[in-house]
C-alpha cells in the first residue's frame, strides 16, 4: 500500500484493498460504519468495534450477510486495556492490520472551556487522542515489517477554528491532526502512512441537534460551497482512496471534508 510499486498497478485496483484487514473504530453507526461497509466493498477484511458489543454483531453480520468478512469487537477507546485488548484480538485473529482508521470519540463537554473539570478534560483526551496513539503503538511495527500500511485519523473541521463551545472537543481534535503529521514522519521511512480526515457537518447523531433544527440546517447549508449537508459515504469515499494504492504518496495530511465550508467567505 505504501511502497512504491515495481509497476503501476491497474486502473481497477487503484481503490482496492483486497484481503487487507481494516481496523475501525466507532463503527457500529454514521461516518464509521460507512468507512466499514466501503472498505468492505474494496475489498477488505472488516473490524467493526465500539463500545457495545451487540451493535457491532449487528454490522458484522450485515456485512457477512452481503458476502464480506467481518468480525465485532466491543471497545471502549476511553480504557488503554480495552484499547490493546482490541489490537491484540485482531492480531490474534487475523495476524495483521493493514488500514486503522481511529474514528471514536467523544464529546462530554458542550460550553467554554473555562467550566471543563480536570476529569473531564483528561476523559477526552484519553479517548479521542491518546487511544489513536495507543493502537498505532500495537498495529504500526507490523506494518512496518510489511513495509505497507495506512493509518487515518478522523479529526474534524472544529479543529481548524476557535469555539466558544466546544473549545475542548475542538483541542483533542486539532491535536489529532498533528499526531498524524508527526506518526507521518516518524513511521513513512519504513511504508507506512499516517493521514487525516477532517469531515464537516455530517448527517449522523452526533451532529443531529444541528441538523433537525430548520434555521440552523439552513445556516448550515447556506455556509457550504455545495449548499448541502455531508453524508457519512463522502467521508467513507476519502477513508478508501486513502487506504487504496491511488493515494501511495500521500502521508501527513489532513484532508477536509465540509462542502466548502472552511473556504467560503461570508464577504461578497
Amino acid at each position: 500500500m505504501s511502497a512504491a510499486p515495481d509497476q503501476a498497478p491497474r486502473q481497477s485496483e487503484l481503490f482496492r484493498v483486497d484481503g487487507k484487514v481494516a481496523l475501525i473504530t466507532g463503527s457500529s453507526r454514521g461516518i464509521g460504519r460507512a468507512i466499514a461497509e466501503q472498505m468492505a466493498a474494496a475489498g477488505a477484511r472488516v473490524v467493526i468495534s465500539s463500545r457495545k458489543l451487540d451493535a457491532c454483531e449487528q454490522v458484522r453480520d450485515s456485512l457477512v450477510s452481503a458476502g464480506h468478512e467481518a468480525m465485532a469487537v466491543a471497545c471502549n477507546v476511553g480504557k488503554r486495556d480495552d484499547v490493546e485488548k482490541l489490537a491484540d484480538t485482531v492480531l490474534d485473529e487475523w495476524g495483521r492490520v493493514d488500514i486503522l482508521v481511529v474514528n471514536a470519540a467523544i464529546n462530554p463537554h458542550y460550553g467554554p472551556l473555562t467550566s471543563i473539570t480536570e476529569e473531564l478534560w483528561n476523559k477526552m483526551f484519553a479517548a479521542n487522542l491518546a487511544s489513536g496513539l495507543w493502537l498505532v503503538n500495537r498495529v504500526a511495527p507490523g506494518m512496518a515489517e510489511r513495509h505497507s500500511g495506512s493509518i487515518i485519523f478522523l479529526s474534524s473541521i472544529s479543529g481548524l477554528f476557535g469555539s466558544a463551545l466546544l473549545g475542548a472537543y475542538s483541542v483533542t481534535k486539532a491535536s489529532q491532526a498533528q499526531l498524524a503529521r508527526s506518526l507521518a514522519v516518524e513511521w513513512g521511512k519504513q511504508g507506512v502512512r499516517v493521514n487525516a480526515i477532517a469531515p464537516g457537518v455530517i448527517e449522523t447523531d452526533l451532529a443531529r441537534a444541528l441538523y433537525e433544527d430548520p434555521k440552523a440546517r439552513a445556516r448550515i447549508e447556506r455556509s457550504t460551497c455545495l449548499g448541502r449537508l455531508g453524508k457519512p459515504l463522502d467521508v467513507a469515499g476519502l477513508a478508501v482512496f486513502l487506504a487504496a494504492p491511488a493515494s501511495s504518496y500521500v502521508t501527513g495530511q489532513l484532508l477536509v471534508v465540509d462542502g466548502g465550508a472552511s473556504i467560503n467567505s461570508a464577504i461578497g
